[in-house]
């Protein structure tokens, strides 16, 4: 996760002609070093209260969660429970997400996360402590735990999902433009709450594209997109 996340973060530093001209959004709009620092604390807690809990649920099972035999899975099998996990990760996390930003929940949890209304990819974990546990760490871990399968196949698993969640929230359209889809809905708050392919937003008919503008939502949503300027150099601490 911090690999990538400070290979993002130093393009601006290192290769600034490049960086502007792959950086979706303005450049009034990038965080600013503070925020960056701010931004890292958070997810240090975060990772944190997540591998505690991890510690926690083994000391109480005294069993492993995932399937530790020393023979690895074929390679049949490692793509089986890969494509599994990916649809249930889409799935929970849609969900999950689209809870969050419930008129009741998101004052209080998921507007953490919205205080970057231009992602950067070290955000992607800037979260209040519930939504970490039930938005970011449950749709990824989760299934793969009930599966059984194995760790091996668990950690390809973990990698390609922190490395697309760093690259959809990095702000580049680096990929084929994967992080258009999320910028969108940092930019416009009421929109593209699944992963980069949108799927389930196109079954659901949340899909804006970059180019078009959400209307409507709700109070609270309507409030943050007219006051996210004023805002970007006031991020406080969850």
């Amino acid at each position: 996760f911090y690999l990538p996340c400070i290979i993002y973060i130093s393009l601006p530093y290192l290769f600034p002609s490049f960086s502007s001209r792959h950086k979706i959004q303005p450049k009034d709009k990038q965080p600013t070093w503070d925020q960056i620092r701010h931004c890292t604390s958070v997810v240090l807690r975060n990772h944190l209260l997540t591998s505690t809990l991890q510690i926690i649920i083994f000391s109480i099972t005294n069993r492993p969660s995932y399937n530790m035999d020393a023979t690895l899975p074929s390679l049949a099998v490692m793509c089986r429970d890969f494509v599994l996990m990916y649809i249930a990760r889409e799935i929970s996390f849609y969900y999950a997400h689209r809870l969050l930003h419930h008129k009741l929940l998101y004052p209080h949890i998921h507007k953490v996360h919205h205080k970057f209304t231009a992602p950067m990819a070290l955000a992607a974990q800037y979260a209040h402590p519930i939504e970490q546990i039930i938005a970011n760490a449950l749709p990824v871990t989760l299934p793969g735990q009930l599966m059984k399968v194995h760790v091996f196949t668990f950690w390809a698993f973990l990698a390609w999902s922190l490395l697309e969640t760093t690259a959809t929230h990095s702000g580049y359209d680096f990929f084929s433009g994967m992080a258009r889809h999320h910028d969108k809905h940092h930019e416009i708050f009421i929109k593209n709450f699944g992963g980069a392919f949108g799927l389930l937003d196109k079954m659901h008919g949340t899909l804006a594209t970059p180019s078009k503008r959400a209307s409507g939502g709700d109070v609270a949503h309507r409030e943050d997109s007219d006051d996210a300027n004023s805002k970007k150099k006031n991020i406080k601490a969850a």
